[in-house]
């Protein structure tokens, strides 16, 4: 595994190089609990060298529209070719499931395909301002120019597609980027570095930063250098990030706690088998993941019967069996926790509609029926394989409980009403409203992002384009 894994002695990737620090973390198999990597740590002058050689190749290394294009083609290609390589790195380094891992790395080739194709459809107007007075006999137009240096920083829970969805696109547009990925999942982006320089971006473009990310996102977020950050992680390490990046751009997608309805109308038979599996894959560590299910008070008891039988099913276990639903979860210490607020539910009055069993970093597939609105599992992201259901008697109140935290990225509602769907559309305080699927549903190409804590921008290569580009406006006069 670990010459599978090894990407030049797990150095920093600075300029096209690879180097060496004084100081390495540990990497850990996340089944097992083994050593599989050290990776080095960076210091604050790796940052500022990272920073320099990003900015040196922007502004002196021509990256022409053709060679994004054709770079981001072959990056596809060769990301395909080398699919077995990723599929056990990551499923060492994440305990995600082969399943998982297998969807996420074609998920991740669309992305570097889409982002290809946005290279050339990067463009501007024609301007009217012969209609100004003024301006009577000038010509105008706009065009779109990249930013300069993109800081990345990025979460454990998909470390080539989510990677790939701010760098692919950075690069579309022609910026540079110095990306800082997990902690717990570095190996990923450092055999992307590869995978990316093999497939033709210029030295210095890319460039990967590993160490903790308290110490490194402060130098990094602290730099004068970058023109925009894309970050994904918890609402709290992005109000710190945007407190001290200024009048900067950002783009941050933040947390959430995924609500989903199901309307007595509902198609249960469809909707139970989504629920399961958009509640439990990669062990629920998705931000979109299903945590709260409301069901329409006459249908509760057909689905829990439905989610019961669907649940005994699923075989939690060793994430590199291929038989295996739902591996452990990144850390032994989130396990516990998410088992805590489990049983602090059930103290309180909520029921296991499966048994369920911590062994380890393994929290078996949990589903809790009469749980109080109150519980933290109602009320703060669990991130794990848990997901609650609660009964509600009319629309509107399915609405409002959705509402009711402070999170807004995606929500899912099941029904064959045509006005439900609209009026959900309509009052879903939320960034994205799957009809008949649940909130954990994504096309790579489509805007994706939320709303008040959940964060703000657009990730998906054609808007991720647009906003790590700006339009320059240029007028003739005559």
């Amino acid at each position: 595994m670990a010459q599978i894994i090894a990407p030049k002695d797990h150095g920093l990737y600075i300029d096209g190089e690879w180097v060496a620090t004084s100081e390495s973390d540990p990497v850990y198999h996340k089944f097992t609990g083994d050593v599989i990597a050290r990776v080095a740590r960076a210091r604050q002058s790796d940052v500022a060298h990272a920073m320099a050689v990003a900015d040196r190749a922007f502004r002196q290394t021509p990256f022409h529209p053709i060679q994004r294009y054709e770079t981001l083609q072959q990056a596809a290609r060769l990301l395909k070719e080398r699919e077995d390589v990723f599929l056990a790195v990551e499923v060492a380094e994440t305990g995600f499931t082969r399943k998982d891992v297998r969807n996420e790395i074609r998920r991740a080739i669309d992305v570097l395909t889409h982002s290809a194709e946005e290279v050339r459809r990067i463009g501007g107007d024609v301007l009217p301002i012969q209609s100004a007075v003024g301006f009577e006999r000038d010509f105008a137009y706009t065009f779109r120019v990249p930013l300069g240096v993109v800081c990345a920083i990025t979460p454990f829970n998909a470390p080539i597609s989510t990677v790939l969805h701010k760098i692919a696109p950075a690069l579309a547009g022609g910026n540079s980027v110095v990306l800082k990925p997990a902690g717990a999942t570095p190996l990923c982006s450092l055999k992307l570095a590869e995978l990316l320089t093999d497939a033709g971006v210029p030295r210095g473009y890319l460039n990967v930063l590993t160490g903790p990310g308290r110490e490194l996102g402060r130098w990094l977020s602290e730099h004068p250098i970058p023109r925009f950050y894309t970050f994904t992680g918890s609402t709290g390490v992005g109000r710190d990030i945007q407190s001290r990046v200024g009048l900067r751009r950002t783009n941050m997608e933040l947390g959430n706690i995924s609500a989903t309805i199901v309307c007595a109308d509902a198609d249960l038979k469809r909707a139970a088998p989504l629920i399961i599996g958009n509640s439990f894959r990669k062990a629920g560590q998705v931000c979109t993941s299903v945590q709260r299910v409301y069901v329409e008070a006459p249908a509760i008891d057909a689905l829990s019967v439905l989610l019961a039988e669907q649940t005994r099913q699923l075989h939690a276990g060793d994430p590199d069996r291929d038989d295996t639903d739902v591996g452990p979860m990144i850390d032994e210490r989130e396990t516990l926790r998410a088992e805590s607020w489990v049983e602090e539910a059930v103290r309180d009055g909520a029921e296991p509609l499966v048994p369920y069993a911590r062994r380890g970093p393994l929290l078996t597939p949990t589903i809790l029926t009469h749980v109080k609105p109150s519980a933290k599992v109602m009320r703060d992201e669990i991130f794990a394989p848990v997901v609650s259901l609660a009964p509600f008697q009319e629309f509107d109140e399915a609405i409002d409980l959705v509402n009711s935290t402070p999170y807004g990225l995606q929500a899912g509602v099941f029904t064959r009403d045509i006005e439900r769907a609209l009026a959900a559309t309509q009052r879903l305080a939320v960034g994205g409203i799957i009809v008949n699927g649940t909130s954990s549903t994504r096309a790579d190409l489509m805007p994706y992002g939320g709303t008040k804590d959940s964060g703000f921008g657009k990730e998906g290569p054609k808007y991720a384009v647009e906003e790590m580009t700006e339009a320059r406006v240029v007028v003739f006069k005559r």
